[in-house]
């Protein structure tokens, strides 16, 4: 498995550039945002996802490791393939998808192009259950997640943040910054806090 590759730009075409590494080069097809950053600097590094199919071997690249999660749950879910998934990160950064998730934002995640409502539904759906299970429960003793008191809301806020690789922790003290700013819709939540991480 190839996860990694840094190199010198020796071709690109259409989102997928080649990248010399040890004299030897990787295609890989790239989200908008690795794409973009390839090109002004001829070269660069890229986070991949090898995958494996019959036809062929194919790489994928991503900007971060949080891009490359954020695909790697986008692909699990059904429906949604290694092209999908490039399309999704190349439209949408990874902020608006997960305020789009958070949001059930069907309308918004479905004007990708090829990207139907039923499938939109789908990683709504998935993506917000797989975020919100063990990983959810398994780090709420946190000192910040005991003193804040969590409503749905803040909890779809939460669950959405987490998605982008942010630790609970982190999310809940967000969370709780944007509510002593008087925030309480969930979308409002999910802006300011998004803006104040860290």
């Amino acid at each position: 498995m190839i996860g990694y590759v840094k190199g010198k730009l020796l071709s690109a075409y259409e989102g997928t550039v080649l990248l010399e590494n040890g004299g030897i080069g990787y295609e890989i097809t790239c989200s908008a945002s690795v794409y973009a950053e390839i090109l002004a600097h001829n070269g660069g590094e890229v986070y991949t996802y090898t995958a494996v199919k019959e036809d062929g071997i194919s790489l994928y690249g991503f900007i971060s490791a949080e891009e490359k999660n954020m695909f790697l749950k986008l692909i699990s879910v059904s429906g949604v393939g290694p092209k999908m998934g490039i399309s999704v990160l190349s439209n949408m950064n990874l902020k608006d998808l997960a305020l789009k998730i958070a949001t059930s934002d069907v309308k918004g995640l479905s004007a990708v192009k090829g990207l139907g409502k039923k499938t939109a539904e789908r990683i709504i759906l998935e993506l917000r259950e797989k975020v919100g299970g063990s990983d959810v429960s398994e780090s709420g003793s946190s000192s910040v997640a005991a003193k804040v008191a969590v409503s749905q809301d803040d909890e779809d806020a939460v669950i959405a943040l987490m998605s982008l690789g942010f630790t609970r922790a982190e999310c809940e003290k967000a969370i709780s910054k944007a509510k002593e700013q008087g925030i309480t819709e969930l979308e409002k939540l999910l802006a300011f806090a998004l803006k104040n991480i860290k």
